[in-house]
């Protein structure tokens, strides 16, 4: 057993389908993908170096979903090119995690991965 330690199985879910979009090892100093995960909302990006200081990393958002305790469901955004977040469109409401990371990668109508 781990004392003092509170293991987050959605955060564990998160990592796995973050590890699984990543690039080869070998370019990801040129491209990768990262996530936050803070009080049930998640960030999935892209980060590059900025094209006038290589040295200097930028993020790009790719995707945001917000967990609605209340309504035991998720809420999905993709980000326009106005750089305003906009919900996704999806049939059904997005009840567990496993789910929320299925509608991401799936891209049904190409937002997040292009």
């Amino acid at each position: 057993m781990t004392e003092g330690k509170t293991i987050d199985f959605t955060e564990a879910q998160i990592k796995q389908f973050v590890e699984s979009k990543r690039p080869p090892v070998e370019i990801r100093n040129k491209v990768d993908i990262g996530y936050t995960y803070n009080n049930n909302v998640l960030e999935i990006f892209e980060m590059r170096p900025r094209w006038n200081n290589p040295s200097e990393f930028i993020q790009s958002p790719i995707a945001k979903a917000r967990y609605v305790k209340s309504k035991e469901l998720w809420k999905l955004y993709w980000k326009r090119a106005s750089g305003k977040w906009e919900a996704y469109d999806t049939e059904t409401d997005i009840k567990g995690a496993d789910q929320m990371l299925k509608v991401i990668g799936e891209d049904k109508y190409g937002c997040f991965w292009g």
